[in-house]
């Protein structure tokens, strides 16, 4: 049995899920702020080549590792409908709030900055719905 007061991080419970909203969401966030610099890296080396401009990439890209780890996070959930329901409204929920503030930064910003800053707001927003939805809809149910 893993103790939730280990010092190793992130910290898992007996299931294999992350034990804290804060574990989860700095996992997360660390995957999206590596997937960022890979993206900048990239896209330096297409605009030193001349096959595009800087920052026309979508930084969406930069979601590859959250998600990920989104994908791990239900699966070690283990079955049953309630996991279906809360990743289905985490996700819908998440597309809404990047997709809005990505619509709001695109107005001053290249697709890179906006694709960024909506890949965070679904980061941020399913981390959330994700670890507080589930852990009340199984107090409610069982």
């Amino acid at each position: 049995m893993t103790d939730t007061k280990s010092t190793r991080r992130p910290r898992r419970d007996p299931s294999g899920r992350l034990a804290t909203i804060g574990d989860l969401v700095g996992t997360a966030l660390a995957g999206l702020v590596t997937g960022a610099v890979l993206l900048l890296i990239l896209e330096a080396i297409l605009s030193l080549t001349r096959i595009s401009e800087f920052g026309q990439t979508s930084g969406w890209l930069a979601i590859i590792l959250p998600v990920w780890l989104f994908v791990e996070e239900f699966r070690a959930e283990g079955f049953g409908a309630s996991r279906v329901v809360v990743a289905l409204l985490g996700i819908g929920f998440a597309v809404a709030v990047g997709m809005t503030l990505a619509g709001f930064a695109a107005a001053w910003f290249p697709t890179l900055v906006s694709g960024l800053v909506g890949a965070a707001g679904f980061t941020l927003v399913y981390c959330l719905i994700w670890f507080y939805g589930l852990r009340w809809l199984s107090h409610r149910i069982g």
